[in-house]
């Protein structure tokens, strides 16, 4: 399977293309839409996503690691993690199960 990376260029242009905005305003909207998705999420609050999924942040405690490479025990410090949860819709869309929406 080949990995393909999209950019927020690409997604602009599918805005742009699919909405009938402008480039610019295409743009503006994907970094709009972003940014408050970016800015819901630092507060701690979950994204939903209808048909698509939700994110969320969760907090992990401290714990003690290892270095793989000298074995020697590090003490890992407490942090936030992003979280992806994928809708039904989207793990059968995925999966092959059915077209979910448009087929692309």
């Amino acid at each position: 399977m080949t990995e393909k990376t999209i950019t927020r260029a690409q997604l602009s242009e599918a805005v742009y293309q699919e909405v009938g905005l402008s480039r610019n305003e295409s743009a503006d909207l994907l970094e709009a839409v972003l940014g408050e998705i970016s800015t819901v999420l630092a507060k701690g609050e979950t994204v939903k996503i209808s048909s698509f999924g939700s994110f969320s942040v969760r907090s992990k405690g401290q714990r003690v690691g290892r270095n793989p490479k000298t074995g020697e025990e590090v003490p890992i410090l407490p942090r936030r993690v992003l979280v992806f949860r994928p809708s039904q819709l989207l793990r059968k869309r995925i999966n092959g199960a059915g077209s979910g929406g448009k087929g692309r």
